[in-house]
């Protein structure tokens, strides 16, 4: 086994160990195919009042500008699908990825681990850590490491355990082996496209971000665009609509990792507990969690506009 393969199956190992769903490796370089597609969705505004996606354009689609001389993009995933979900089908609805602890520092933490394992069991590498914070297009490496396709709701998708998971990754200046890509197997199924509740998949593979409802609840800082009432589905933070319908998503299995757990408290709330929630309920059940970033009067816009 040459070097390459022995320290790529090291770090696979060393990912399973650390609790990542699955590990895939790339070669670092740029992203030909994307450049196009990410230009024409920012010309048409897809990225609604998101200007942050307009930085760092050489950036995102060149990973050697993040990290000097970088030879490998290391992904990985990170499972969160849960084992219970919120009690009352008529209270308003959060998406499942911010049930628990904010991701970014579950996985910063898991990160760091591994790139230090890299660097006692390796030696000297350079790297970065990126999640979801950076201008990285995750879900291209991923695709690119061969750990799915990206479907026609812009997600990455797996056979194995579909698409309920969290995309992190590693740019380091080591040469590894490179995984290959996995075909498309979405098929002629439209199942995201008919059920998204504001047509925000525009065509397949293209989602107009100022269109969905996880921009709407989480990324818009004004009023909702009364025009969109009545078409949130009861969604009060994210949307998960698409990957609930995606077949691929039978496969889902609950996740292992207990800072992703809910308090009990959380599941519980009913609709009239959503609509009278204080600023001392949110600071209790939403510690630590990504629901943070909205603040209590961003959630509480949320939950009126369901509700007027």
């Amino acid at each position: 086994m040459n070097n390459k393969a022995k320290y790529s199956a090291l770090i696979k190992e060393e990912a399973k160990r650390l609790g990542f769903l699955s590990c895939g490796i790339s070669k670092a370089g740029f992203l030909e195919e994307e450049a196009p597609r990410l230009e024409k969705w920012l010309t048409k505004n897809m990225n609604g009042e998101m200007s942050y996606m307009e930085n760092h354009f050489d950036k995102r689609l060149d990973p050697t500008k993040l990290v000097d001389d970088a030879k490998s993009v290391i992904s990985l995933l990170l499972n969160y699908y849960p084992s219970e979900t919120q009690k009352d089908d008529t209270a308003p609805k959060l998406s499942k990825y911010a049930y628990g602890r904010d991701y970014h520092f579950v996985i910063k933490d898991k990160l760091k681990q591994l790139y230090e394992y890299i660097t006692e069991t390796i030696g000297e590498v350079s790297g970065r850590a990126f999640v979801d914070s950076a201008p990285v297009l995750d879900k291209a490496w991923a695709a690119k490491s061969g750990l799915g396709w990206i479907g026609k709701n812009s997600n990455l998708i797996t056979r194995k355990v579909g698409s309920f998971y969290f995309i992190a990754e590693l740019i380091i200046d080591l040469d590894l082996e490179y995984d290959t890509i996995v075909s498309d197997h979405c098929g002629t199924c439209t199942a995201c496209i008919d059920a998204c509740p504001t047509q925000a998949i525009v065509e397949p593979y293209v989602v107009d971000g100022s269109k969905c409802i996880s921009y709407f609840t989480i990324e818009l800082k004004d009023e909702i665009p009364s025009g969109f009432k009545g078409q949130f589905d009861q969604w009060m933070f994210g949307c998960d609509v698409c990957q609930d319908v995606c077949p691929w998503n039978r496969f889902s299995k609950p996740h292992n990792e207990p800072l992703f757990n809910p308090k009990p408290e959380l599941l519980e709330m009913t609709k009239k507990d959503w609509e009278e929630i204080t600023q001392e309920v949110f600071s209790k059940v939403f510690q630590k969690s990504a629901v943070k970033r909205t603040k209590f009067s961003g959630l509480k816009r949320n939950i009126d506009f369901l509700s007027s």
